[in-house]
């Protein structure tokens, strides 16, 4: 018998159940009824404190088009993950005791960037693990796309479509605050979709004056509206300069809600043009996958399965050129992809004159 358990770790994001549904219908398909499939409950909590449950086929149909997760999901973070809290709990020790506990063959984890981390870990420990790519930052290093990112790309871009309606009607200036805290992939596809004036991510550190420039050129031609999009990351040219320690703080101590709120600020004291913010948050990560997200995670779900059923453990299964291939765990986890600022994709905004703020 044949026993793979499952978990989901970190945010959640569209398309988690269909990666989850394609692993299943991999193992069913070529195992029968020789294989038990565990479902771990909440992601790695559960795994620490034995909460798992067996699963039946049954629990695996008609989820294709159902967002979240159906094992639920937390936060780990992996700095914590050999500390020893108040409760005396050894986290890695529970893990693997539960681990041995479920008589695995091997874990499948589908999660982000921290969830790597661990999931490499528990590999370094002994246990038998395989990986799924998912986060909406498409941040994750060996994979040129991470499932969940196109599904949040659309809704940021709908987001963006809105607002031009009432941009224009008003003549206002607005921001929409996209999610991505170190990278900007997010940002800047549902900025270019949408038709932003103005993009800030990350990678780019901005100039204030060069914003303003931008939106201030726009009004003199006669366009009486912009829109930006700006991560939530975003940074200023003068906070990036500061040593680390400084920089941190500056960002702890800021007098606003988001870095958006601020830019706002600044640009309606400098243009006199009421600003608005929209933040669409959580809604970037909810709702049903969209088609691409769904056949993307059939793809990496059946390529998981085959990874189980060969027994090649220790890997992770990115989208590479179009492929889905086996990444080495060991070169993924603790690398970030962030935005190339040389990228074409920034190179053809630029062309058509959105202002990166630098």
């Amino acid at each position: 018998m044949k026993r793979v358990g499952i978990l989901t770790s970190g945010g959640d994001c569209q398309g988690l159940n269909s990666a989850i549904r394609g692993i299943a219908k991999g193992l069913y398909e070529y195992y029968g009824k020789k294989v038990e499939i565990y479902g771990i409950i909440d992601g790695y909590r559960g795994l620490i404190n034995g909460e798992y449950r067996l699963m039946k086929p049954e629990d695996f149909s008609g989820i294709l088009t159902r967002g979240g997760t159906i094992l639920g999901t937390s936060r780990q973070p992996f700095k914590l993950m050999r500390v020893i809290d108040e409760s005396s709990v050894d986290k890695v020790a529970e893990m693997k005791k539960h681990y041995a506990e479920m008589k695995l063959d091997c874990l499948a984890i589908l999660g982000g960037n921290g969830t790597h981390k661990t999931a490499n870990m528990l590999s370094e420990e002994g246990l038998n693990v395989v990986t799924l790519p998912k986060t909406i930052d498409n941040d994750i290093w060996g994979t040129d796309v991470t499932f969940g990112f196109q599904s949040a790309v659309d809704i940021a871009t709908h987001v963006i479509d809105c607002i031009h309606t009432t941009a224009t009607s008003h003549g206002r200036v607005f921001i929409v605050e996209c999610m991505g805290h170190k990278a900007g992939w997010l940002t800047l596809h549902a900025g270019i979709a949408g038709g932003a004036d103005v993009i800030l991510i990350p990678e780019i550190p901005y100039d204030i004056n060069k914003v303003i420039d931008c939106i201030k050129a726009r009004t003199k031609s006669g366009k009486t509206f912009s829109i930006l999009a700006v991560a939530e990351g975003a940074i200023s040219k003068e906070i990036a300069e500061m040593p680390k320690k400084q920089k941190k703080e500056a960002i702890a101590n800021m007098m606003y809600p988001s870095i958006s709120y601020k830019i706002a600020h600044e640009i309606e004291e400098a243009t006199g043009q009421e600003t608005r913010v929209t933040v669409p948050g959580h809604f970037q990560r909810g709702g049903s996958p969209n088609a691409y997200d769904r056949f993307i995670t059939t793809q990496f779900g059946a390529a998981a399965a085959k990874l189980i059923i060969k027994e090649k453990y220790g890997f992770m299964t990115g989208m590479v050129n179009g492929k889905v291939v086996p990444v080495p765990l060991n070169e993924v986890a603790g690398k970030l992809k962030e935005v190339p600022t040389n990228c074409k994709i920034i190179k053809a905004a630029k062309d058509i004159g959105i202002s990166f703020g630098d």
